[in-house]
């Protein structure tokens, strides 16, 4: 029988990560713009989430930071010369374009790339699509790099496919995993897998309050190119009035993990069609956890991020990773505890601290990309990049050596900035011992 195990590879939260305000639809991210923020702290929050979901038993893996300032950004906007001058008529200039060109989103890995286990391909492989973030201009510059990283870790074309980014067009806006769940009734069996979009097409949503992000032939492009079997593949549409809300991904309003899923009952457009199809198609017990309006109202469950959590498997039982901000919340709190009280699969429920991500819009399952993989999969991956107790603490004396407590707006106007990320990264380069990892 094939073994399989999901592993959580977290994106590690980078030296330039700021309050740039520049994501319409997060209102987290819009309401903090332009604060201070404190990357050694938001490195290190991310870290200790690490080292907790590791310690429940879960393979976790890091994906590092990209290079900042994307300088192929600034110069697509007329900036070229020395690159310090840049930066200072970047700063004068267009300041937006700096908080862009700095960007450390990244660091959410759920957006990386769409995940398929080789159990769901009809040729057997793991297949990454990674996403074009075309929606976003601070998100758009991450598609190229994230595609050389994810060649490097996943380079065996035995067991791996990565694909190019969908075309940078409107029509084929995808958000990656965050878009994305995976239904089974264990990790290795072959699973159900549900897309979730956002509008049909070009300019569907335009008296919407915010932008759907996703398209609907995004998700079909990628179910086909992953060869996925239609008759296991879902196609959902979310609800305007989520989206409105400040859903601005799926993952901020559902959770799904091996045959449970945690959805809110404003999740979905025509919902109970949407959960009828997701059952037939599933095909044995699956466990819907359907959270009323009156339970958690989507504001709450925006500002909370409880659908943001991180639902793991934990030996027999699941894991509730949540927001602390969850724990402080009355009505998010009081949910919690009915879930556990009843009869189901999550049995347990941890809070972790990851406010400055939270801040900037995004909560512990923003954080990483689920990739399940087999024992053979396993191996064939950089194992300098899987979490040991060893490597949590050199990354974590490399924050504190490289990473600035506070970081302001017009902080990033500071010309040594980019000379501190670029000499952080080249030795976290060393850390891992391959510095084509850093992309």
């Amino acid at each position: 029988m094939t073994s399989a195990c999901e592993v959580n590879f977290d994106g590690l939260l980078g030296p330039t990560h700021h309050f740039g305000g520049l994501s319409a639809g997060n209102l987290a991210s819009l309401s903090h713009r332009h604060q201070v923020s404190s990357p050694r702290q938001a490195a290190l929050e991310g870290l200790a989430k690490m080292r907790r979901v590791a310690n429940m038993g879960v393979a976790q893996a890091i994906l590092p930071p990209q290079r900042r300032p994307h300088w192929e950004c600034l110069s697509e906007c007329g900036f070229t010369g020395e690159r310090h001058e840049v930066i200072k008529q970047v700063a004068k200039q267009k300041p937006k374009l700096l908080s862009v060109a700095y960007s450390a989103a990244a660091m959410w890995a759920a957006n990386a790339a769409t995940v398929s286990p080789s159990a769901d391909t009809t040729d057997g492989r793991v297949h990454l699509t990674p996403a074009n973030l075309r929606t976003m201009p601070h998100r758009r510059i991450e598609a190229a790099p994230t595609t050389r990283m994810l060649r490097e870790i996943f380079a065996d074309s035995r067991y791996f496919v990565v694909h190019d980014p969908l075309p940078d067009a409107a029509n084929f806006s995808d958000e990656g995993a965050a878009n994305h769940t995976r239904f089974c009734q264990r990790h290795a069996d072959r699973g159900v897998e549900m897309f979730v979009y956002g509008r049909e097409g070009e300019a569907d949503d335009a008296e919407g309050r915010f932008p759907a992000r996703q398209t609907r032939l995004a998700a079909e492009w990628i179910s086909q190119q992953h060869q996925l079997w239609p008759q296991r593949t879902v196609l959902a549409q979310q609800s305007r009035r989520a989206i409105d809300a400040g859903v601005f991904h799926n993952d901020v309003i559902a959770v799904g993990n091996t045959s449970v899923h945690l959805v809110h009952e404003h999740a979905f457009a025509d919902q109970a069609s949407v959960l009828q199809e997701l059952n037939e198609k599933f095909g044995g017990e699956l466990t819907t956890l359907e959270i009323s309006e009156a339970e958690l109202p989507l504001e709450e469950a925006v500002r909370t991020y409880f659908f943001n959590s991180q639902l793991l498997s934990t030996g027999e039982t699941m894991t509730l990773v949540c927001p602390a901000e969850c724990e402080r919340s009355d009505a998010a709190r009081k949910l919690i505890e009915r879930l556990l009280a009843e009869t189901n699969p999550i049995a347990q429920c941890e809070f972790v601290d990851v406010r400055q991500s939270m801040r900037n819009g995004g909560g512990p399952a923003c954080l990483r990309l689920r990739v399940v993989l087999t024992d053979k999969e396993l191996a064939a991956i950089p194992p300098a990049i899987l979490w040991t107790p060893k490597l949590h603490q050199r990354l974590s004396d490399w924050i504190e050596t490289h990473y600035r407590e506070r970081l302001s707006i017009a902080d990033l106007a500071d010309p040594r900035l980019a000379d501190e990320v670029e000499e952080s990264l080249d030795e976290l380069g060393r850390i891992l011992g391959n510095k084509r990892l850093i992309a």
